[in-house]
């Protein structure tokens, strides 16, 4: 199973607009007003290997999408296939007329993400509930291809029981298909269900805590970070 490296650094420079408010404070407050750079990451490594499940939580506001969509582009850059759960394109279409070539290859996806009323297959998305939903795009993003699974706020929206039957489920199929899973959100709660081989716990400011299980390793990385 291959192992990659990649190298996280990301950085950002703000100037504060002068206004004449802005300017009133500053002087009021001894505020400087020089555009400064701000470093989020600073050579933040992280081992990967395919088909491994990566979950990133911590708080709003940390650095999880960084983390996340760092890793997508360098993914790309790599030659890999990467697909977002969310961004998955559906059609007000009867869902059978939205996968695969054929109704038996449809039927055999749709049976892998847990689709197996027939009913619902002449049902449109938007008559769907938000858990049936979640599993057509996953149908969809089985049928992609895609090597590289990505999703942002993670589940954020469902109820948590829904959220860990949709995790566990989830994590089963990528490893099944082979595919790297790779999920950000602030809940923590989902450690069981997506038994991630890669756990990152973005904490305050510069603390990232990462739970590695290949190398039974669990190491506190100190980086330059400053919350955006």
């Amino acid at each position: 199973m291959a192992e990659r490296t990649y190298l996280i650094n990301k950085h950002f420079s703000t100037e504060v607009e002068r206004t004449e408010r802005v300017l009133e404070i500053a002087e009021a407050f001894g505020l400087g007003l020089d555009e400064k750079d701000f470093v989020v990451f600073d050579n933040l490594e992280l081992k990967l290997r395919d088909g491994d499940v990566i979950y990133i939580t911590g708080q709003s506001g940390s650095g999880k999408s960084t983390i996340l969509n760092e890793l997508k582009k360098l993914m790309t850059q790599d030659g890999l296939k990467v697909a977002d759960i969310d961004k998955t394109l559906m059609t007000d279409q009867p869902i059978i007329d939205q996968l695969c070539p054929t109704v038996s290859e449809a039927l055999q996806i749709f049976s892998l993400v847990g689709l197996s009323d027939a009913n619902l297959y002449l049902r449109k998305p938007k008559e769907l509930s938000d858990g049936q939903r979640y599993r057509l795009k996953l149908a969809k993003l089985i049928e992609s291809g895609a090597q590289v699974w990505f999703a942002d706020e993670f589940l954020a929206v469902l109820d948590r029981v829904t959220a860990k039957n949709i995790a566990f489920n989830l994590q089963k199929i990528a490893r099944k298909c082979g595919a790297t899973l790779i999920v950000a959100t602030t809940h923590t709660d989902l450690v069981d269900d997506l038994a991630p081989d890669i756990y990152i716990l973005k904490r305050y400011r510069e603390r990232i805590d990462i739970q590695n299980v290949h190398d039974d390793e669990y190491k506190k990385v100190e980086s330059e970070f400053d919350d955006k």
